[in-house]
């Protein structure tokens, strides 16, 4: 897929493409301050408050993860039915719909009782909110990438498309900044007290400022284009069966390529906390400072590796993110073990950067994989479902391999065979950089009318 097209670009120039930017960043950016914030605060804070006294530190952790762990598992069933209903009434309307679930469920999580107060009652509304705000999440990222990737022209998607990618560390580090200022000026009494549920309540402000702001965009001319048209393709099927029968080499090559970088991603922002709290000894605010620091150079790293994306393809700059994120491990946690605030610092920077030249072309490559009418559906599969085997349970696995073995080796390797996977995928990838959505669509288009739609017959009694 090389050819470039009119159709693929907005009409509303390059004024009214930043603005689809800005509003599919302002509503993302605060979505994963959310989600990121519970699994900062899974370490450092829920360990302590939702555990009984008494309950071993990395039992409490691994059962804290686990809870992290369900917000997963709701991603996939997020998705599917955000994609759904996307997918046929328009991008924009469920993303507001998601924008508000997460807040609420983030906003409520600073309200729930301790353990000492409400006993196990108090984990299990835990998990019920973590539930809610996984399956808000699941819907946000599919409708954010397509508002920026169908709008854009197809000679720079990559760039355009990556800037919702750069919204994750953003939100990161808000939920980052949010933690290290509480943690700065309460004393450690008093924040695992009360001043943790500030950050969750600072949520309400975020949620408003994105509703806004997203409020002022309307779907892509290719989205209203293909609405208008009667196509034989638009039949009540359901679109996730569609897409994994019409395109199922699609789907499993963009779960593979989510693999490794899903995994890398989730040990340096979460797993390395533990680490450098629980096996290194580091203090915590110097600890939120590291991730602060690194944040903020993913953000700036991910729209230039969007902007290589277009120019030399999805593919190599994939590759290269694979390779080194593959080997990040042997070398990364050795540098912890040094107990250097600059080299720790460079690290957890450059975990963060390798994860970069993978995760920044992600919405273009999966955006010119698959047609309009499912393209919502078929991107949230395809981007949820990995990190329910692969993220979730990386900081599971890495804190498990650390107790068992003491030695950061074994996770270093749990890392390696990640990335192995992801370069495998590679090879099944076919290249999308430059593709014409309005030629894939064409494509599908012809491909539905070469199939006959089976007909219902009645047989009278």
């Amino acid at each position: 897929m090389s050819t470039r097209g009119p159709g693929s670009r907005t009409r509303s120039g390059p004024a009214g493409l930043r603005r689809v930017v800005a509003a599919s960043m302002a509503g993302t950016v605060v979505e994963w301050y959310e989600f990121f914030l519970y699994g900062t605060a899974a370490t450092l804070v829920f360990s302590k408050v939702f555990f009984a006294e008494g309950t071993g530190e990395m039992n409490a952790i691994l059962v804290a993860f686990a809870t992290y762990a369900v917000g997963f598992v709701a991603r996939p069933l997020g998705g599917i039915v955000f994609g759904h209903f996307g997918d046929r009434y328009g991008r924009k309307g469920l993303l507001q719909l998601s924008l508000i679930l997460v807040g609420t469920s983030t906003f409520l999580m600073g309200c729930l009782p301790t353990f000492a107060q409400a006993g196990y009652r108090a984990l299990a509304l835990l998990v019920i909110l973590r539930f809610i705000q996984g399956f808000a999440v699941g819907g946000e990222w599919g409708g954010a990438v397509l508002l920026v990737a169908e709008h854009s022209p197809s000679r720079s998607r990559g760039f355009w498309a990556s800037w919702p990618q750069a919204a994750m560390p953003a939100g990161n580090a808000l939920a980052t900044v949010a933690l290290l200022v509480l943690t700065s000026i309460l004393p450690e009494s008093a924040f695992l007290s009360w001043g943790w549920r500030v950050a969750f309540w600072l949520s309400a402000v975020l949620v408003l400022l994105g509703y806004y702001v997203r409020a002022k965009v309307t779907d892509a001319p290719i989205f209203a284009a293909g609405q208008a048209i009667p196509m034989p393709q638009r039949r009540a099927t359901s679109s996730v069966i569609e897409v994994l029968t019409r395109y199922p080499r699609e789907v499993f090559t963009a779960m593979g390529l989510r693999f490794g970088e899903s995994v890398l991603y989730y040990m340096v922002v979460t797993f390395s906390i533990t680490y450098l709290k629980v096996h290194v000894g580091a203090d915590t605010r110097m600890i939120l400072w590291w991730l602060l620091v690194a944040h903020t150079v993913h953000f700036a790293v991910i729209p230039l590796v969007g902007r290589l994306s277009d120019r030399y393809g999805r593919r190599p700059l994939y590759l290269i993110g694979a390779l080194t994120g593959g080997m990040w491990g042997f070398f990364a946690f050795p540098m912890m073990d040094s107990k250097q605030s600059w080299v720790i610092l460079a690290a957890v920077v450059a975990g963060l950067v390798c994860h970069a030249f993978m995760y920044a072309g992600q919405p273009a490559l999966m955006a010119e994989m698959f047609p309009t009418r499912m393209r919502y559906s078929a991107v949230s599969l395809c981007y949820q479902v990995t990190p329910v085997i692969a993220g979730s349970l990386a900081p599971i696995i890495a804190v498990r391999l650390l107790d068992v073995y003491g030695s950061s080796v074994p996770i270093a390797a749990y890392l390696a065979a990640s990335a192995a996977v992801t370069v495998v995928a590679l090879l099944f990838f076919r290249e999308t950089h430059g593709a014409d959505l309005t030629e894939v669509d064409r494509a599908d288009a012809d491909s539905v009318a070469a199939v006959p739609v089976p007909r219902i017959v009645v047989v009278s009694a």
